[in-house]
């Protein structure tokens, strides 16, 4: 067995999602696929892939094999291109990065970042998939995750670049005609906006060094913090939304933060990846320049 092509078969099946579709990406027929991934199965002893007729998922093992093979096989990509470059280590790198962001956030501050970068590597390409919820890296083939707030995945690389503070906003005319809020505790008899999370119901603040929860409630409740915002800055009531979200609008004189003696600690900004070790170039130069693009003064 190609132990090299069972890798990058193996790779781009999980890449593509489905047999076919990586059979068609390398110009490869769906037997040839099919018997490749079986003689890499075979050959480990385990199943990397639990396979049903509309999907295909990563096992356990198969997630960390994943892992190791991407940097096996970046690493052995990134040895060909410094030999091509003429030996130098500083060959430009090449490849393409998959990375992913919330959505308002990677609107912001990351796909301007990305294409800073792409302009500066021509050689480089970036797949930015923006979504309000936390992505497996492994499972869904990503190199590098931007997430806000506390991390769930102790097994990833993670580095602090900032950090976003969680505020309350009212437009003028709705703090003109109900007042603005002194304290926390005047939100339980105001509208609020919510967004659909945990927290939809109570709002924490710190008082006197003590935390503190607020029921809630309004006319409207929703996952997405895009029509919360806009309910907001019409009247429609308060909201607590991550600083950058607001603050086009806040910039704008569209919305007002209140309560500001009472914000709970900032949620943390982090670049994760599965392996700092195993990082290939492209990958490097990509952290490295998130790192740099994305840091703000806490």
């Amino acid at each position: 067995m190609d132990k090299l092509r069972a890798l990058r078969t193996f790779i781009a099946i999980v890449d593509h999602g489905s047999l076919p579709a990586e059979a068609g990406a390398l110009g490869s027929s769906l037997p040839a696929t099919v018997r490749t991934l079986a003689a890499l199965e075979a050959e480990l002893g385990v199943r990397l892939l639990n396979r049903t007729t509309r999907r295909l998922s990563l096992t356990d093992e198969g997630r960390q094999y994943l892992q190791r093979a991407r940097g096996i096989v970046g690493e052995l990509d990134e040895a060909d291109r410094v030999v091509g470059a003429g030996g130098s280590g500083g060959a430009e790198p090449a490849g393409s990065v998959s990375v992913t962001a919330p959505v308002l956030y990677g609107q912001y501050h990351v796909a301007p970042a990305v294409i800073r970068l792409l302009r500066r590597h021509p050689r480089m390409q970036v797949r930015l998939l923006l979504l309000d919820r936390v992505v497996n890296l492994v499972e869904e083939g990503l190199d590098v995750g931007i997430r806000i707030g506390p991390l769930q995945d102790s097994s990833l690389v993670a580095q602090r670049v900032g950090a976003i503070r969680r505020v309350v906003v009212a437009s003028p005319q709705l703090l003109r005609r109900l007042g603005t809020p002194r304290h926390p505790q005047e939100l339980s008899r105001l509208p609020c906006l919510r967004f659909d999370n945990a927290e939809s119901g109570s709002w924490r603040f710190v008082d006197q060094g003590r935390e503190i929860r607020i029921p809630v409630q309004g006319a409207l409740q929703c996952n997405l913090a895009a029509p919360v915002l806009q309910a907001c800055s019409e009247g429609l009531g308060f909201a607590r939304v991550l600083s950058y979200q607001a603050a086009g609008l806040i910039a704008a004189g569209n919305l007002r933060v209140v309560l500001q003696d009472f914000e709970v600690p900032p949620w943390p900004v982090h670049l994760s990846y599965p392996s700092a070790r195993l990082l290939p170039s492209r990958v490097r130069v990509f952290v490295d320049a998130m790192k740099r693009e994305l840091r703000r003064p806490e």
